[in-house]
């Protein structure tokens, strides 16, 4: 089933999202604040200016309760006005004693000028109008309050009357929205700049999150078709880094997992084709062994029905027809005997004893056991080996190996009739060699001469009694050692082979 790959749009990618969502966000929090800034600004600023004002007349009335004389007041007031002029854009006007502070100066009463005389007529006359109280206690008001002539507003403390002093606070409320429309404006401009840098670094850093992401993503895509060469490095412990590491862990375990069933299906074919070649085996198996006992079946029943019939009255040859019927018999027992034997190792109900014994003196006993048949056939065996050579096998089993070579190299040996035994030693591993002259093995026989009833050349394995069974032994007796066999053709005779551990594996 084939996917389609969806469309990718420019307006999808997360990295725009996240930086049009950053944008918006930083906008409307500037937008909220220059609303908040042009509804609130004013009424906050003439919360604080009215704190101001009543911290300055604290500390002016202190000053005017604790001082002993007017001296004292006049000095301290004085020091302390220029502070508040300055700092606090308060303008006081105070009386004591008969005394007005007026553009930090102490005036007496009589010496008034007329300004003086019209500017508290006026913040008076100002305070009558007003129609906004802002906050009123026993010892002072504070009133909000509009001079047409002037078009500005004030923020004004008047102390009530006493027997001590006259304060009049007077703070200009102008200077504030000066501040505000300025600020309000420097608010509007960076407020746009900061827009515009939070976007190119809200670019920048989303980037930083994305390309991992697009990575990530290839990977993955990657994946799907079954390339996993392709990993992520890991460069941080994030949530990135950490989906990285997933990934690569999945991939690993996807590949393996693969392999896997890649190996079992292989199996599977190779158990399906391994049943259906020992099915053709169980077949040639039947067809092999039923022909390879025909013949001595009907030998022996033919001589048998003769001497039953006494076909010849002569002693010799009821002999004779003894010694073919036990010849044969004795032939068929020796190849059900290979056949039971080569059974046991193949389905593993003979397993091999692996212990240590001398090779040599097990192979000098098998070429002595086959003397009377080298001086019978005029063979000349060399076997040059004298020095104990120990390995790790089942004596047994190799013997019959050396059994079945030898007696394989008297059946095909020719020409000056030689045949040698020799070892090879390398890296812990020895090779036992047997070579007999003669004429090679045709070399699309090679692979087929250890298949069970193979005969390369059937009349003359019938003439010495070979049963195609020999080598099909050796084959499966080395399968059982996890060992190696083999054969090679050279110009003048043919070489068998196998090997056996010097050292425990």
């Amino acid at each position: 089933m084939k996917h389609r790959a969806r469309k990718f749009f420019y307006k999808d990618s997360i990295r725009i999202k996240l930086t049009l969502t950053l944008a918006l966000l930083i906008t409307a929090t500037i937008g909220i604040l220059w609303v908040l800034n042009r509804t609130f600004l004013e009424q906050y600023y003439i919360t604080s200016k009215a704190k101001s004002l009543e911290n300055t007349y604290m500390d002016i009335k202190k000053v005017i309760d604790n001082a002993k004389d007017t001296n004292e007041v006049t000095s301290t007031i004085d020091v302390m006005f220029e502070k508040y002029i300055e700092k606090r854009n308060i303008s006081p006007y105070i009386y004591i004693n008969k005394m007005w502070f007026y553009r930090n100066e102490w005036i007496s009463l009589e010496d008034a000028p007329n300004a003086l005389v019209d500017r508290i007529n006026q913040i008076r006359d100002l305070v009558f109008s007003s129609d906004r109280l802002i906050k009123s206690t026993e010892d002072y008001d504070i009133f909000m309050a509009y001079d047409p002539k002037l078009d500005t507003k004030y923020l004004e403390l008047l102390e009530k009357p006493n027997n001590k002093s006259f304060i009049i606070l007077l703070s200009n409320l102008e200077s504030m929205k000066e501040s505000a429309k300025v600020a309000n404006q420097f608010l509007a401009y960076v407020g746009t700049g900061a827009v515009i840098i939070s976007i190119l670094i809200m670019l920048w850093i989303s980037k930083k999150f994305t390309n991992p992401i697009l990575q990530l993503a290839g990977i993955a895509k990657k994946m799907s078709y079954l390339d996993f060469d392709v990993k992520y490095h890991v460069k941080s412990q994030d949530e990135i880094g950490e989906l990285g590491s997933s990934i690569n862990a999945l991939s690993e375990k996807l590949e393996s997992t693969i392999s896997e069933l890649k190996r079992a299906n292989n199996e599977l074919l190779s158990d399906i084709e391994n049943k259906v070649q020992i099915d053709e085996m169980r077949k040639d198996f039947l067809s092999n062994v039923t022909h390879e006992l025909k013949t001595p079946i009907a030998l022996i029943q033919g001589y048998a029905e003769g001497l039953k019939d006494n076909v010849n009255d002569d002693e010799d040859s009821r002999d004779f027809y003894c010694e073919v019927i036990v010849d044969e018999a004795q032939k068929m027992n020796t190849m059900v005997k290979k056949l039971l034997s080569l059974n046991q190792i193949e389905f593993g109900n003979s397993q091999p004893n692996i212990e240590r014994f001398d090779l040599t003196a097990l192979v000098t006993s098998v070429i002595h056991s086959t003397e009377i048949l080298m001086e019978q056939k005029k063979v000349a065996l060399h076997f040059e080996q004298t020095e104990p050579l120990y390995v790790w096998a089942d004596e047994y089993m190799i013997e019959e190996v050396m059994t079945n070579y030898i007696s394989n190299a008297l059946n095909h040996v020719e020409g000056p009739r030689i045949i040698e035994v020799k070892f090879i030693r390398k890296d812990g591993v020895v090779r036992v060699v047997v070579f007999n002259t003669g004429m090679p093995i045709p070399e699309e026989d090679l692979e087929n001469i250890w298949i069970k009833f193979y005969k390369v050349d059937k009349a003359r394995t019938r003439e010495y009694g070979g049963s195609g069974i020999g080598l099909s032994i050796v084959k499966a007796i080395m399968d059982s050692h996890n060992q190696q066999c083999g054969v090679i053709n050279h110009a003048n005779g043919v070489e068998f082979w196998f090997e056996l551990d010097t050292k425990v594996q």
